[in-house]
């Protein structure tokens, strides 16, 4: 019993966390549309570019990056479900993914590269691009 109590008291402290973090919103691109390109960490600057280029040529995308983990910003799922589609780029196996569809119900897209380099503009560009033709 003092084992459940804990547990509940240590999920209602990260709960609590919520308020304190700020609310998520696009770093570039329009708070609803076609799609979302959800990032964290280290994917920061080639998503950025990737996306504020496709912006230039036209395509209607935005780029999330995430701070903070967990717990996620309270606004996180009402966000995502405002896009068509959203796409999260990861350096690792797809973490964030199972996250993100787990949480908010998002039949979000992931996209993989662990063999130790980062991602390429490039390589980003043509992923949104074929998700966006689909």
């Amino acid at each position: 019993i003092n084992h459940e109590k804990m547990v509940g008291l240590r999920a209602a402290k990260i709960k609590k966390l919520e308020d304190c973090i700020p609310l998520a919103k696009p770093e570039c691109g329009d708070d609803k549309g076609t799609i979302a390109v959800l990032g964290w960490g280290s994917t920061y600057g080639s998503i950025k570019t990737a996306v504020k280029e496709l912006i230039g040529e036209g395509y209607d995308v935005a780029h999330i990056h995430l701070r903070h983990l967990n717990p996620f910003p309270k606004n996180l799922g009402e966000l995502l479900h405002g896009y068509d589609q959203v796409l999260i780029p990861e350096m690792n196996s797809g973490q964030l993914l199972q996250l993100i569809r787990a949480k908010y119900l998002v039949p979000a897209t992931g996209f993989s590269k662990v063999q130790g380099l980062p991602f390429t503009t490039a390589e980003l560009k043509e992923k949104i691009i074929n998700l966006l033709k689909a």
